[in-house]
């Protein structure tokens, strides 16, 4: 009898919840029932409200339960699961769940499907269709395709990636790099690492593509210290890779070479910025560098870099094997292709949406995310990390792109959402991007090791300023005063530190903290406060 595949994710966020036990609970059903059955330890799909989410193989597809404990697996057995049998835990045919089959899937297509470290699976799902195009065309032509589809860094910046490449390649030196940031650091961010752990063959395809177009030879990527299982399945996913003549000496016999490291991050989260990133590689503490000269042209070791994070190698494959026309097919304006936006927070159905540009935060957050997870109103969603801004219901139908975004002073960042229901206080949690800045600034310069401190003490002094109402109705005019020089004040730090600070890290805590005393005034106990009309408005 031939055995019957099933599938159980092995991705953090499923194990977190139980998957291995669920795993070896199914093995141990399977030999006591005398069924034959092989386990498949998958991907996640990214509908991490399900984990651990089971899949059995059958004649008209893949079927989905979740989300399955330990304690549901004899029961799923007695229902007769392995052939696809109804039970109050299935989803149907897991393509045609509606949060996953409205998906624009290109480069999460692989995810949940196939055993992330299995070669054989990569190349039957589209793995290496990118290189091998690639291998038949000039190095220009490489990165010329990838600046012709528009793709931007997917880190935050949303820089032309295509125009880094092209950079690096047409810099004059002897040896040049390739790094990968993978210091995925940002609150309510999970992508990178689901790549890393899920398909970490197209992040190493990826990466191989930006040494074919530019002529590194060296690549690394920088990972992130709190994703072990990341670190060594990639780093497995590296030796097989290389083994099989996918890195080396000479890639696929083409006479070209591409060697790949993996690194375990520092821990610091200004590592995130390119250029902190690249003095820990160089084994110092992360401190952000002065530009010019820009990494494209001096990086690593002084020398040429390529630095793109995750996502944007990910996305390269895709474009080597279909086309720059039909990449920038998807999105809207300057914002070409799909973005893997992540739902986390007080959300019901918290997940990984790859969608081209262009979609809401309505959308994403009802549609997909069908509301808070507490079932109570959504109050405010943080877009863009602990330093991206919050933004009412009145912002909730502005085109994800970043075009749009910049227009009312937000930013895309990484696609991570994090949603909020009405009990949230936006005063602590603007307090708290003050303070999260002051632990985590590399201290290099003032503006953000000295402004995010006194950014903590002033928005204390307006919490503490809240005007007591008085029996006739009115308030203690003095309160109200010192609250408005409070408030004055710390606009014009904000200012200081949007405009003064040496990278994002400084530059960008004001967004939360903008962003909330323009939208949520009353959490500080303030009437409304009309924003200034500057470019720290938010």
């Amino acid at each position: 009898m031939k055995a019957i595949q099933v599938f159980v994710p092995r991705d953090s966020a499923a194990i977190a919840v139980g998957a291995d036990e669920v795993a070896d609970a199914i093995v141990a059903q399977a030999a006591a029932r005398g069924a034959s059955v092989e386990l498949v330890r998958n991907g996640s799909r990214g509908l991490l409200w399900l984990e651990t989410l089971v899949e059995v193989a059958t004649p008209a597809g893949r079927v989905a339960y979740g989300p399955v404990g330990v304690d549901d697996v004899a029961g799923l057995f007695e229902a007769g699961f392995l052939s696809g049998a109804a039970h109050a835990l299935c989803h149907g045919l897991t393509e045609q769940i509606p949060y996953l089959a409205r998906q624009q899937r290109l480069l999460c297509a692989r995810m949940g499907v196939t055993d992330p470290l299995s070669l054989a699976d990569y190349a039957q799902h589209g793995g290496w269709a990118g290189l091998q195009a690639a291998l038949q065309m000039p190095a220009d032509a490489v990165w010329q395709t990838v600046l012709d589809s528009g793709l931007r860094g997917r880190g935050g910046a949303a820089f032309p990636a295509g125009i880094k490449w092209r950079t690096v390649a047409q810099a004059q030196s002897p040896q040049k790099y390739v790094v990968c940031n993978a210091d995925e650091g940002d609150s309510g961010t999970f992508a990178d690492r689901m790549v890393l752990e899920d398909d970490p063959y197209m992040l190493i395809e990826g990466m191989t593509l930006a040494a074919l177009a530019s002529g590194a030879t060296q690549g690394y990527v920088y990972i992130r210290s709190e994703y072990p299982l990341a670190f060594d399945v990639f780093s497995q996913a590296i030796a097989r890779a290389s083994a099989a003549g996918f890195l080396g000496d000479n890639i696929l016999g083409s006479g070209l070479a591409f060697h790949l490291e993996a690194r375990l991050a520092a821990g610091s989260y200004v590592c995130g910025e390119e250029t902190a990133m690249l003095e820990s590689l160089e084994g110092r503490r992360g401190i952000v560098r002065a530009k010019p000269p820009i990494p494209a042209l001096s990086g690593l070791f002084g020398q040429p870099t390529i630095i793109n994070n995750v996502l944007t190698f990910a996305s390269v494959p895709w474009i080597l094997a279909h086309g720059a026309a039909a990449y920038k097919a998807y999105g809207r304006g300057r914002s070409t292709g799909t973005l893997p936006f992540q739902l986390a927070g007080n959300i019901a159905r918290g997940g990984l949406v790859e969608l081209a540009f262009g979609t809401t935060l309505r959308e994403l957050v009802f549609d997909w995310g069908g509301g808070t997870a507490s079932g109570r109103p959504v109050k405010a969603v943080q877009v863009g990390g602990p330093l991206g801004t919050y933004l009412p219901a009145s912002q909730w139908d502005i085109p994800l792109d970043y075009e749009a975004y910049a227009a009312v002073g937000a930013v895309v960042g990484h696609g991570g959402l994090v949603v909020h229901d009405d009990r949230a206080d936006l005063a602590k949690l603007a307090r708290y991007a003050m303070a999260f800045c002051a632990h985590e600034s590399c201290g290099k310069c003032t503006p953000c090791r000295i402004g995010s401190t006194r950014g903590v003490e002033v928005i204390d002094r307006i919490l503490a300023l809240q005007p007591v109402a008085l029996p006739d109705g009115g308030h203690a005019e003095g309160a109200m005063a010192q609250q408005r020089q409070q408030v004055h004040l710390l606009r014009d730090l904000c200012d200081t530190m949007v405009n003064g600070s040496l990278c994002a890290m400084g530059g960008m805590t004001p967004y939360p903290v903008l962003s909330a005393l323009n939208h949520f005034p009353a959490d500080f106990g303030m009437g409304l406060a009309p924003a200034t009309a500057d470019r720290t408005t938010v």
